[in-house]
């Protein structure tokens, strides 16, 4: 896409990516052929229509089904007009331009049947709104834009927050920032920020959390290892794994190595970075060189350690194991709606499997940080009590930063879950 790229080329785009993703694929991947490509202008509207639309995923499904008098229209159509929907309702565009640039995109994707259908659905969205409003605040999906099956978990887990998280997960994420005290201080990092003209406040340990998000290329000193972004809910990870100073350390799942970075800020470790995916796993080097760290950086499965172990035991581990990636939905608003509620047994079986493997190579008295972006019971304390009650060698502990092993997705921070066990002797 173009500097000049039209709102209507914009729409056209975003309405192809979106169809894909409701067949079922990543939206990461879908836009992965824009990342390098395109000015940044473009790629940023691009992004905001097509995570702004999925974010409203239920609402504006709820909206074309109401308005279509003539039955489902054609996939293509239909993404059109999801993210036709999310601009008019962004307030970014005015509404009849909105309007007349979504019939043009109609026709970019050589739908031109269907530009008087586009045209007559939102102007009909328009005149109806408040009728329409009123009638998708009876459709929980459409009220709380997450599945059905997701909405009655929360429901249960929180009742009195499952609104607020739910909110929370349709909303923009914030832009946390974790300063690398090996290269500077904290302070004086927050000085230069404003000094830059860049608002940030103090979220706790290394954090700093920006008013308003921003390129990494406009961070002073970012090449220069002086910071990373990582969400301030990520970074208690490190906090909580209690490190000492020569102590041999597994981060199992470790790609694309914040966490790993993370440890190797705070206390001089041996190190080994684990990922079972080559691809992600080669972004880990990288990652560190840019702060002026090193690791062992291992492609391997966590699961199955004989393949990968040299046999000596770690005094600590960070297991950040697979997970349904329910804490940090506003980052990648296609995965509420691409999981299924039989996904969580899955889930927790894989996580009961990489426990079990990994516990065996914890030295006794070592500890293991047990790690997800699950809002889900079902990944979290049920996966770390069936663990316990098993293994008579485990013991829960209290996290070292005294906080709850839960944390909800918020204005700061999104959700996460950590849980201490230590390997008695």
């Amino acid at each position: 896409m173009k500097h000049s790229a039209t709102l209507a080329v914009q729409l056209a785009e975003a309405a192809r990516i979106v169809c894909r993703v409701a067949a079922g694929h990543s939206l990461a991947e879908e836009l992965a052929p824009a990342r390098d490509g395109g000015i940044r202008e473009s790629r940023a509207a691009l992004i905001d229509l097509t995570h702004g639309t999925l974010r409203r995923y239920g609402r504006v499904q709820a909206i074309v089904a109401c308005l279509s008098r003539r039955g489902r229209p054609d996939a293509l159509v239909e993404a059109l007009l999801w993210c036709s929907l999310y601009a008019l309702e962004s307030g970014r565009h005015a509404e009849h331009t909105v309007v007349d640039e979504s019939v043009k995109a109609a026709g970019l994707l050589e739908r031109w049947p269907a530009k008087g259908y586009v045209n007559a659905l939102l102007r009909a969205f328009l005149r109806e709104r408040s009728t329409i409003e009123a009638r998708l605040e009876r459709e929980l999906e459409a009220k709380y834009q997450h599945p059905q099956w997701w909405i009655e978990l929360l429901r249960n887990a929180y009742p009195a927050a499952w609104e607020a998280v739910l909110a929370a997960g349709n909303a923009h994420p914030p832009m946390g920032l974790r300063v690398n005290y090996r290269r500077t201080e904290i302070d004086e990092y927050q000085a230069r920020l404003t000094s830059e003209g860049i608002a940030a406040r103090r979220c706790g340990g290394q954090a700093l959390l920006l008013e308003r998000p921003l390129p990494v290329e406009r961070l002073p000193g970012f090449d220069a290892g002086e910071v990373s972004v990582q969400d301030p809910g990520a970074q208690r990870a490190a906090h909580c794994l209690d490190l000492h100073s020569g102590q041999r350390v597994l981060d199992a799942c470790a790609a694309p190595g914040g966490k790993a970075a993370h440890i190797l800020e705070l206390a001089d470790v041996a190190l080994t970075a684990l990922d079972i995916d080559a691809a992600r796993a080669a972004r880990i080097a990288p990652n560190l060189e840019r702060l002026g760290l090193a690791a062992s950086v291992l492609v391997g499965d966590a699961s199955h350690p004989e393949q990968w172990w040299d046999g000596r035991p770690y005094q600590r581990i960070l297991a950040d194991v697979p997970c349904s990636a329910s804490g940090i939905v506003r980052r990648r608003p296609d995965t509420k709606w691409l999981r299924r509620a039989s996904d969580l047994v899955a889930f927790a079986e894989r996580q009961q499997l990489l426990l079990q493997a990994l516990w065996r190579l914890l030295a006794p008295g070592g500890k293991l940080l047990y790690a997800t972006c699950s809002l889900f019971p079902q990944e979290n304390d049920a996966v770390l009590e069936a663990f316990i009650v098993g293994e008579r060698t485990a013991r829960r502990l209290s996290l070292t930063d005294g906080a709850p092993a839960q944390w909800l997705p918020d204005a700061e921070h999104d959700g996460f879950y950590y849980a201490l066990i230590a390997k008695q002797a």
